[in-house]
């Protein structure tokens, strides 16, 4: 039987870069016209190999970066200041898109606006303690002061 490497996923056979054995008909027939596979020599396989390795430490690198930016984040104290009444209550409010702003101006970190939970907006002069997605399984609890602006 011959070999074939996935270029894709394949439901019946497995994940892409996996090498697997398939009747010649159906590599020929159905995996090479839809370029779902390519036979697999030993150059090929040694290159998709290499391509694996690849891209699991570029998954690590960068779950690596996401740990070091959380961290960043959590020794990080945002100042916004807001124009405010004499009680505290600000004239308008802070939203999630002002804390990424503050974010990126700080530590230049992109983060997505979505990725910032504020149960609701933030509408007094104080201190809160908000949770940003760092990335899936990466979060971190960024201090953020908000002020009364002169």
């Amino acid at each position: 039987m011959p070999q074939a490497i996935l270029l894709q996923d394949v439901d019946s056979l497995g994940e892409k870069g996996t090498v697997v054995d398939v009747s010649p008909g159906y590599l020929r027939n159905y995996l090479l016209p839809r370029k779902l596979a390519e036979p697999a020599t030993s150059a090929s396989v040694q290159a998709a190999r290499r391509r694996r390795e690849e891209a699991e430490r570029a998954v690590q690198e960068a779950e690596n970066r996401a740990k070091e930016n959380a961290a960043l984040l959590g020794r990080t104290v945002l100042t916004i200041p807001q124009q405010a009444g004499d009680d505290g209550r600000l004239f308008g409010s802070v939203t999630t898109q002002d804390i990424a702003d503050a974010i990126r101006d700080a530590r230049g970190i992109k983060i997505d606006r979505r990725k910032v939970y504020l149960e609701e907006p933030i509408r007094h002069t104080g201190t809160y303690m908000v949770v940003v997605e760092v990335t899936d399984e990466v979060t971190a609890a960024v201090k953020t002061m908000v002020v009364a602006a002169n």
